[in-house]
């Protein structure tokens, strides 16, 4: 009987949310415990139709009365992937180590898939998808899973909200170094937004008002604020 060698692990939290324009406010008891402030498109290039999108649309806003949710979470294959792939690079195997690092990555890829679904039928519209491999690969499924970093949330700071509401660290082993990448490298962090018109879309270049705001809410110096959002280029 082979040995296992991995230690796939997830850990998901589903909390009630209300919106204030740009902030998801993640709320217990009627108490706020976070506050996600999130970017919004600013260019009419990104902008879809005449509307300038924030992930913060998808949650019913606080005036509303509505009750919602927002989500997010933290998967993991294991510090045992980067430790055979140390393994083959000491013996020389360079083809052996990325190979490694490829499997890896999907098997980070596809526990975040298979968590995602299991949140859907938890939130009760995932018990009817049934939908086709194909369908699944083509995300036709109700809501998105964006990660931080990404075009549709480019702050990477993000991450230390998520590890702190989660003690993800505690619990998958998953660690954030110094410049938020996540260790291991075969780990996968983002939200669940379960709006049914949720998409995925490009915030792009932001101005200096929103990066001043931003950096307001995370109680940084617009310097700072930058560094987590550096793929976003400030406009002209």
């Amino acid at each position: 009987e082979k040995e296992s060698w991995l230690s796939l692990k997830s850990r998901v939290g589903l909390w009630e949310a209300a919106s204030e324009q740009e902030d998801i406010l993640v709320m217990k008891d009627g108490k706020t415990l976070e506050s996600f402030r999130f970017l919004r498109q600013q260019r009419d290039k990104e902008a879809v139709g005449n509307r300038y999108l924030c992930l913060s649309d998808y949650v019913a806003p606080k005036t509303s009365g509505k009750k919602d949710w927002f989500g997010n979470f933290v998967v993991t294959v294991g510090a045992e992937i980067e430790a055979r792939a140390k393994a083959a690079e000491k013996r020389g195997d360079d083809f052996e180590s990325i190979m490694i690092k490829a499997i890896g990555d999907r098997l980070a890829e596809a526990l975040a898939e298979r968590t995602h679904r299991i949140v859907r039928e938890i939130c009760g519209f995932g018990k009817t998808e049934n939908l086709s491999k194909e369908d699944l690969i083509k995300e036709k499924y109700r809501g998105i899973r964006p990660a931080p970093g990404y075009p549709a949330c480019p702050d990477h700071w993000h991450k230390t909200l998520i590890w702190k509401l989660l003690d993800a660290e505690k619990i998958t082993g998953a660690k954030l170094s110094e410049n938020l990448a996540i260790y291991p490298a075969s780990s996968v962090a983002g939200f669940y937004f379960f709006h049914p018109d949720s998409t995925y879309f490009h915030v792009g270049p932001i101005g200096e008002d929103q990066m001043g705001r931003l950096a307001e809410h995370s109680r940084m110096t617009k310097e700072e604020a930058k560094r987590w959002v550096a793929s976003n280029i400030l406009m002209d």
